[in-house]
């Protein structure tokens, strides 16, 4: 008998999907194993693919468990099966890839037994990968705060986007932070949406200064909890909705009600105890598809702060190339030296 197991097949629609090493140690803080990651994410594969269908996915894989090594994975491997499909998408560098494209559960099983954790889906679907249709922003706290912080910040947030005319859906990072949604069409490009984004932002700080920044640099955010509107940049991605996060508790990231969100703990949602809960309650993003928002509010807004208050263009990613209008990337005390 192999060391960790010997391989196993599942059935998967019309697919036959082998998994090897099932017995194979991946959180040694619980001794969950690597079938036990498999089989969650079969039994959460219907609401993981509407969060991922059709959509260019980065893998984040961990082959050897959550205390090895790990690496994003942004291009079909060599070996994939033939039925896996594939999407071709464009980095901010130019250079292009065919990125994996999610469209049935056997492609969830086929990842898992790569090591695969999280799925990171662009915020867009083919054939269009230019402009997204999801609007996404990432409730991150700093080492002072926590995930109550980040709850009472994203209240705010909804307040904002209703304001602005866009509905959010919330769901735990599988972290200490919360990540907001929002259904949008695919009428603008990655530069409006981070705008949009931006301007949301800087909207929740003014209602919040003193709990909550979209300061780019973290010396100047003071502990706050920061709003990061460079997850909307190209290439920029957050785990998906039932995404396994690679923590020693093996939590998931787990889409809530509103409601639900005031009362959840992130330690709650985990490999072991998500299926049944997703059973009892059902999947609370289900209905995000039914209605698609337009982002021009918060187009306005970025436009009326550019106008009356100097606040244009931020610092993108350290890897971008310089952007059109982009301040200096530097930090502020260097800038200053």
């Amino acid at each position: 008998m192999p060391k960790n197991g010997e391989a196993v097949e599942y059935q998967v629609g019309e697919r036959t999907v082998r998994l090897s090493s099932p017995d194979k140690v991946y959180f040694p803080a619980r001794g969950i194993t690597k079938r036990e990651v498999a089989e969650y994410y079969l039994a959460v594969a219907d609401p993981l693919l509407r969060a991922l269908r059709d959509r260019p996915t980065t893998l984040k894989r961990y082959p050897d468990g959550v205390t090895g090594e790990f690496f994003y994975a942004k291009r079909v491997p060599k070996g994939a099966p033939p039925w896996l499909e594939s999407v071709r998408i464009t980095f901010p560098s130019g250079r292009t890839a065919e990125e994996v494209c999610p469209t049935e559960a056997a492609a969830l099983l086929w990842a898992a037994n790569l090591g695969t954790f999280d799925f990171h889906p662009w915020p867009v679907r083919r054939p269009d990968v230019d402009h997204p249709d999801e609007l996404r922003i990432d409730v991150d706290p700093s080492d002072e705060t926590g995930f109550g912080d980040a709850v009472r910040v994203a209240r705010t947030v909804r307040e904002v986007l209703d304001e602005a005319g866009l509905v959010g859906h919330p769901k735990t990072s599988g972290g200490r932070g919360v990540h907001v949604l929002v259904r949008i069409r695919p009428d603008w490009d990655f530069i409006d949406v981070r705008h949009a984004v931006i301007a949301l932002g800087r909207e929740v700080e003014r209602r919040m200064p003193t709990l909550a920044t979209i300061a780019w640099w973290k010396e100047e955010r003071d502990g706050r909890v920061f709003l990061d509107y460079n997850q909307a940049a190209r290439d920029r991605t957050v785990a998906s909705s039932w995404s396994v996060r690679g923590t020693e508790r093996a939590t998931v990231s787990t889409p809530l009600t509103w409601e639900q969100l005031d009362e959840a703990h992130p330690d709650d949602f985990d490999v072991l105890t998500v299926p049944a809960w997703l059973s009892e309650h059902g999947d609370p993003h289900a209905a995000m598809d039914d209605h698609a928002y337009g982002i021009e509010t918060a187009l306005e807004w970025y436009a009326r702060d550019e106008r009356d208050r100097g606040l244009g263009e931020m610092p993108y990613p350290p890897d971008y190339p310089k952007m059109p209008g982009e301040p200096k990337r530097v930090q502020p005390s260097k800038a200053r030296g």
